[in-house]
């Protein structure tokens, strides 16, 4: 009996483990997330573009997996690339979501340092040198992604695959919610 207790105490303690906090991401002006679509924008458009070179990135134990995109990024001399693929395995996790359907947008953070979980995949975008990745991890009870955030320390090993892109891919609004 006392061993029944005391294992319910402990994977009580590990479950207590995520924590979650949830921020408004307001546009950088209070106009920027107020103003409608604008007809001289259009609804889908394509960036052409080739890729320069590929990367394959290659992460050891204990690796934080954004810090070591960011590295590679700064090192590489990195201004826009597309995030292909992603694999492998990590200790713990740090990501956001979006939270609710309306402007101002919100996001969800959610970290859990001593939760194990596959990397099933991430892609994303380097847009002007600053990562965008989204990331799917698996435990054996469910599957779950968001944006990767800092503290996403690799187990296993981790793999990012990374497309450079070629000088003159305006990547300058992919993300930008004002831009609509």
């Amino acid at each position: 009996m006392r061993t029944l207790i005391l294992f319910i105490a402990i994977a009580a303690s590990a479950a207590a483990q995520e924590t979650r906090k949830e921020i408004v991401n307001a546009a950088p002006t209070p106009e920027g997330d107020s103003h409608s679509n604008s007809d001289k924008i259009p609804d889908v458009y394509a960036i052409p573009g080739q890729f320069d070179r590929i990367l394959v990135l290659r992460f050891k134990y204990k690796a934080d997996l954004l810090a070591g995109m960011e590295k590679i990024v700064k090192d590489e001399k990195i201004k826009n690339a597309v995030i292909l693929s992603g694999a492998g395995g990590v200790r713990g996790y740090h990501v956001h979501q979006i939270s609710n359907r309306d402007f101002p947008s919100k996001n969800m953070f959610v970290k859990n340092p001593t939760a194990p979980a596959d990397l099933i995949s991430m892609n994303g975008y380097i847009i002007d040198g600053r990562i965008h990745a989204h990331m799917t991890l698996a435990t054996p009870d469910k599957a779950f992604g968001g944006h990767l955030e800092p503290g996403t320390e690799v187990f296993t090993f981790g793999i990012v695959t990374i497309g450079v892109m070629k000088d003159g891919a305006d990547f300058s609004h992919l993300d930008d919610k004002t831009y609509r």
